[in-house]
């Protein structure tokens, strides 16, 4: 994998070329300020919080006040609700995917930028994006590519994860298949293996191939209830991008996948013995920690100021 085909699968390189295959979405520069706020390490506090930090050598208190970036704030807004009050938030390639266990509700969806902070702050995803975007590429000794950072927000849409899988594109054939959530069983998605197929590889066929700017990648697709299908991402052919169901050997492999048959390989979860735990669990929190923090469970938050209160000062 090349540096130049992590900097093709930017969103916003991608994205105008497949917009009507897509979803609605609207593309903000980052400013430099912001960036800085995403990689501080220091408490994480969001805009418009303010939060006390007691330090117990010595019992001082200080307060924290989170920075404003009120132009920012104001265009991120705006674009909220131009896209309907409701946003899927993400960086030039990924969303924070692996920071949902820290939102009330346990989901991506925003509609205002002190969510999407929080979420932002709180992802190895979207710090990776920021910080080491070419680590996995092959061509360490070439120059960094010059990346302008941006804020993606989508338009919210309730996607069934069972609609959704990912596709393997290997000089410009689609060679895989994988069910996208593969960490469960859905029996339509076993059931209906032919028709999905024929309807993946109808879209790529027509609107895909040959149309983006390497030949080999991975791309994201959802098939709605009407069996019409939509690309949702499109991912570097390499390491840094899971492989779900099939191993990068297969995958890259010169007696691989690619040359066993005519048509592309399709995986999908067979049945409830393979159910496997979703691979973003490692990056949660104790539940406890989250019901304290939120405050979602008041008799936790109660046990803990009483045991606060029992402690030595």
């Amino acid at each position: 994998m090349k540096k130049e085909q992590v900097v093709n699968c930017q969103f916003s390189v991608w994205y105008p070329i497949f917009k009507k295959h897509s979803i609605k979405s609207l593309i903000l520069p980052l400013p430099q300020n912001v960036i800085d706020y995403l990689l501080d390490d220091g408490t994480l506090v969001v805009s418009g919080r303010y939060e006390n930090c007691v330090q117990s050598d010595d019992e001082t208190t200080t307060t924290v006040t989170a920075p404003e970036f009120p132009e920012f704030t104001s265009k991120v807004q705006e674009a909220i609700n131009a896209l309907g009050g409701r946003v899927f938030p993400k960086l030039n390639w990924s969303a924070p995917r692996d920071a949902n266990w820290i939102a009330l509700n346990s989901s991506l969806q925003c509609d205002s930028l002190r969510d999407i902070f929080l979420l932002f702050k709180s992802s190895d995803f979207i710090t990776h994006d920021l910080a080491q975007p070419f680590l996995a590429c092959s061509d360490q000794d070439s120059p960094d590519p010059v990346i302008n950072y941006e804020l993606v927000l989508r338009k919210w849409s309730e996607l069934i994860p069972g609609g959704e899988f990912r596709c393997f594109v290997k000089e410009n054939k689609l060679i895989a298949i994988s069910q996208r959530d593969y960490t469960q069983y859905y029996q339509h998605v076993w059931k209906q293996e032919e028709q999905i197929c024929h309807a993946i590889q109808g879209f790529f066929s027509q609107h895909i191939q040959y149309n983006f700017l390497d030949e080999d990648f991975v791309f994201d697709v959802y098939r709605d209830s009407q069996g019409r299908v939509w690309l949702i991402d499109v991912n570097p052919f390499g390491e840094v991008t899971d492989s779900l169901l099939f191993s990068w050997e297969e995958l890259t492999g010169g007696g691989g996948i690619a040359q066993q048959q005519e048509g592309p390989a399709f995986r999908c979860t067979t049945s409830e013995v393979t159910v496997q735990p979703s691979p973003c669990l490692s990056y949660r929190i104790p539940r406890d920690f989250v019901d304290l923090s939120t405050g979602e469970d008041a008799y936790k938050l109660i046990d803990f100021l009483k045991l606060h209160d029992t402690l030595p000062h």
